[in-house]
């Protein structure tokens, strides 16, 4: 088998748990062409994601008692599905913004097979992420003052830092759509996001179809703001046509259950 790079091996090897139940690091490393401390070290990132169970000499799958009350949205297939629809719209040697949140985070392993981008977050998360991807592209941190609620990197110091620069694409989540505004937010710190938007040439927002319709206090992103939005293809029909009517272009990517 051709060599893959860490994220589509994993990929695959959690594909193979999932199908057989159980793998071993024995089988993984013939498979892959690579050694079993590489697969260990495979094994190891995936069980501290929740992904699978680690046993002697292999992994096993998770049992279904906690797969069922497993509630984590990083990995929904929502957030994928919603990922995968972003990331084909980013071509080679962009530069793009990745905001915070679990939504725009799940991008990253997306990214693997893009050459030469440059991408600026103000989250730690999204980049410990972004220096896992082989391919290595350039990363840019906005800085600024840390803030707990958002887990990422606010006021004036960032968007001073964001000013400097020019991206071609903005990838932003929300709270919740206010589909007569815009995104909503219960961050009262929407400075950075706005001038995020205003430091690239397009706008895409990353939710998932449950927050559409969601109103809250804080506006973040007025719809003239936002060139595309991203969604699951669980979004009701008529709220398609409410937010097509407001001038964004909508993308309701199929979800695989």
């Amino acid at each position: 088998m051709t060599k893959r790079n860490t994220q589509q091996r994993r990929h695959t090897i959690l594909s193979r748990v999932n199908e057989h139940g159980e793998v071993s690091v024995d089988d993984l490393a013939l498979e892959f062409e690579t050694s079993e401390v590489t697969i260990r070290k495979d094994l190891t990132a995936l069980e501290k994601s929740g992904l699978l169970l680690r046993r002697y000499g292999g992994a096993m799958a998770l049992p279904q008692e906690i797969v069922a009350k497993s509630n984590d949205k990083r990995d929904s297939l929502r957030k994928m599905a919603i990922a995968k629809a972003a990331a084909a719209l980013i071509k080679d040697h962009n530069r793009i913004i990745i905001d915070s949140g679990r939504t725009t985070a799940a991008l990253i392993p997306e990214l693997a097979n893009k050459r030469g981008l440059v991408v600026m977050t103000n989250a730690i998360n999204v980049a410990n992420r972004l220096l896992s991807l082989e391919n290595e592209p350039t990363l840019l941190m906005t800085g600024g003052t840390w803030d707990p609620h958002s887990e990422s990197f606010q006021g004036q110091v960032a968007e001073n830092v964001l000013r400097s620069y020019d991206f071609d694409q903005l990838f932003i989540g929300a709270d919740g759509i206010d589909v007569e505004r815009g995104t909503t937010t219960f961050n009262e710190l929407i400075g950075l996001s706005q001038v995020m938007a205003q430091a690239a040439r397009e706008v895409i927002v990353l939710v998932e179809s449950d927050k559409i319709g969601r109103k809250i206090p804080n506006l973040e992103l007025p719809w003239d703001k936002v060139t595309t939005l991203i969604t699951d293809s669980h979004l009701a029909p008529e709220m398609r046509e409410v937010i097509s009517d407001c001038g964004v272009q909508l993308i309701c990517a199929e979800v695989s259950e």
